[in-house]
């Protein structure tokens, strides 16, 4: 139906494209969830492979397109009367041309996973279902930094402060605002207390269910496991892959 409403908005005549709206959404999904590589997919429905290679990339288009923006996730979330939200980033890996920062470093290299990739910032309810991902950044970028170039400071600060809804993160997202609670950093020298450690661990045990988030989108979808198109497109594969799994499950909270 999205596709079939997207070529109603670009006044497309019946019959005059390769394939049909189901034809079309089939080769996408085999391309995002299987992984299959589009010389196949152009061989199957006997179709050349430069229209083999659109139709993913409209499909993409259409479905990232139907995306939450932040301010309407965080909306649904209050609506549904969570307690809290998960914040957590993850690696998208890529092997596309390493790119130069302004300090000469790869912006594409994460250090800490050792290969290329963008990072997706995911917000996830408090049972680990994925309601919002950020556009894509250099995996090189710092989880600070990330946080607040996507705006999620003020905005999960204003949450926490209006509706008494705070963001879990881990450490990586230390100190950067009142609304986000996190373990407590073990002093340089020194240890932490049995109340700073009875505090880590609930917060870690009930953060953790983050990484369902993550796992969901890049499990469920081999197109979000490794991007060989440019780094860029990662944001609508993130997008596109959220919408999938709220039209699959019903659930957009």
């Amino acid at each position: 139906m999205l596709l079939g409403g997207h070529r109603d908005r670009l006044g497309t005549r019946r019959g005059t494209r390769a394939l049909g709206v189901f034809k079309q959404a089939v080769l996408m999904l085999r391309w995002f969830v299987d992984g299959t590589r589009l010389v196949q997919l152009a061989r199957d429905n006997g179709i050349s492979l430069p229209t083999a290679y659109r139709y993913p990339h409209e499909g993409l288009t259409v479905l990232a397109d139907h995306a939450p923006d932040l301010s309407t996730a965080l909306e649904r979330a209050a609506a549904a009367g969570y307690t809290h939200l998960n914040l957590d980033g993850t690696v998208i890996r890529t092997d596309r041309v390493a790119a130069a920062g302004p300090n000469k470093a790869d912006l594409w290299w994460s250090g800490k996973h050792k290969h290329h990739g963008g990072n997706v910032q995911v917000i996830a309810a408090p049972d680990g279902w994925p309601v919002w991902v950020s556009p894509v950044r250099p995996g090189r970028e710092h989880d600070t930094t990330r946080a607040r170039t996507h705006g999620l400071v003020d905005a999960l600060d204003r949450l926490a402060a209006t509706l008494g809804i705070p963001t879990l993160t881990d450490l990586g997202y230390e100190n950067i605002g009142p609304g986000f609670c996190h373990p407590v950093k073990k002093p340089q020298g020194g240890e932490l207390t049995e109340h700073q450690q009875a505090f880590n661990k609930v917060i870690r045990g009930i953060h953790g269910v983050a990484e369902r988030a993550n796992a969901l989108l890049k499990v469920t979808f081999k197109a979000l496991r490794r991007v060989s198109l440019d780094p860029a497109a990662i944001t609508r594969i993130a997008r596109a892959a959220l919408v999938l799994l709220q039209i699959e499950h019903g659930r957009t909270t």
